[in-house]
């Protein structure tokens, strides 16, 4: 059964999903053509661990996610989850580091496509040259939530 429910929060409206006890999306927009509307303990639980990240509380989730793609987006989304806290990595380096040193382009399309923000910190990837560009919620979202973790950082 898939369960959704979302919250307004700091950085705006959020959408939790949960299917078979995993959030497997996290979303500011979102279209869902099933499932049910509820608080289930899982997306409550999420939504605490995202308030507790948002006041820089929390570096780290502990919540079950199921990540749905291709194999290429998969292991996009699995070295973003190695970004440390507060740091950034460019598009070029995320290729790199996955073995596909050209592929910074699939990369940017890998990352837009990530079904879980935040969690997945895809905020977390930038422009070779520093600048912020290519996030799916906003690039006012993406300033806010780095500014978060640069402020924490330390912390």
């Amino acid at each position: 059964m898939t369960y959704y429910y979302y919250y307004q929060t700091e950085v705006g409206k959020i959408y939790i999903v949960e299917e078979d006890n995993a959030i497997v999306n996290i979303k500011y927009k979102i279209e869902i053509s099933n499932g049910e509307e509820q608080q289930t303990a899982l997306i409550k639980e999420t939504c605490r661990q995202l308030i507790e990240y948002f006041d820089g509380k929390r570096k780290k989730f502990d919540i079950p996610i199921k990540l749905k793609g291709t194999s290429f987006q998969q292991k996009v989304w699995s070295a973003l989850q190695t970004i440390p806290y507060g740091e950034v990595w460019s598009y070029k380096y995320l290729a790199e580091t996955i073995g596909s040193p050209k592929g910074y382009r699939a990369v940017g399309m890998a990352n837009n496509h990530n079904p879980i923000s935040i969690i997945v910190p895809c905020h977390r990837v930038i422009g070779s040259d520093g600048s912020l560009v290519g996030y799916a919620g906003g690039l006012d979202r993406k300033k806010l939530l780095l500014e978060i973790e640069q402020k924490n950082k330390a912390q």
